[in-house]
């Protein structure tokens, strides 16, 4: 479980629940037209705009943004598998690690390899994993723009909301009665489309776009790792050469 995320969800609503309590208008933001309109609107404009395997992916992919252990792979660890094959290839042979493949959990890094125990150039070894990084990267920013299109579109329609609350406010201008309601209406859906545009929304495609650089990384280093071992650099020239990588690369982001 991702503490961060959790503890900025607490924080986040526990700052604008203090500050409506406080204000005594806890009870009027609560409403479900309001509600309904925002995020119904949101939800059916998005629908719109993505294509059905899309926003499921999305909102599968939403998951990881608090349990991100599934995704997150460690670069040490990886670090130290790739020492382990390196020292294996050295002790018996590229050939021996087809033995390995099958205990290897990380498809990328099984595909690696495989490509390696193939026999393949490195020229075609890099090309190979540096366009599946290619398409993993896209896959990933696209499950990030639809938290953004959701972004996009929730504030319009708590605007749209304000709209329908001036518009029955002026409609009833004779019955003060009802205009209490209807400018609940108008303000609510702004509530609305605000906060989770600005809590929801786009913190999500953002944390996404945070673990997806994070797997990117991962993946470099694994590129340089099997190559290393093909060039057939010895365990602790590999260490050396991946923690100096790994190190560059994270100054450089």
């Amino acid at each position: 479980m991702d503490i961060l995320t959790i503890l900025g969800l607490g924080i986040g609503f526990g700052a604008v629940y203090i500050v409506m309590q406080q204000g005594g208008i806890l009870s009027l933001l609560f409403d479900k037209y309001a509600a309904i309109l925002v995020f119904g609107g949101t939800l059916g404009a998005t629908m719109i705009s993505v294509p059905f395997t899309q926003m499921k992916t999305a909102l599968r992919a939403s998951f990881f943004t608090i349990f991100p252990a599934s995704l997150r792979q460690k670069p040490e660890l990886i670090i130290n598998t790739l020492i382990g094959l390196c020292e294996k290839s050295k002790r018996s042979g590229i050939d021996s690690l087809q033995e390995d493949v099958v205990r290897i959990e990380d498809r990328f890094l099984k595909e690696g390899i495989q490509l390696l125990i193939d026999g393949l150039s490195p020229d075609l070894i890099r090309e190979n994993l540096e366009t599946e990084i290619i398409f993993i990267r896209k896959r990933h920013m696209a499950n990030a723009s639809v938290f953004r299109t959701m972004g996009t579109y929730a504030p319009i329609f708590g605007l749209l909301g304000t709209l329908i609350g001036v518009v029955q406010v002026l409609k009833n201008l004779a019955d003060p009665k009802t205009m209490g309601a209807s400018m609940a209406i108008a303000v609510t859906t702004t509530f609305y489309g605000i906060f989770s545009t600005n809590f929801i929304f786009l913190p999500l495609g953002s944390k996404l776009n945070a673990l997806s650089d994070a797997e990117i990384l991962t993946k470099e280093v694994m590129i340089e790792g099997i190559l290393s071992i093909q060039a057939g650099d010895i365990p602790l020239i590999l260490r050396r050469k991946l923690e100096a990588y790994l190190a560059y690369r994270m100054r450089k982001k």
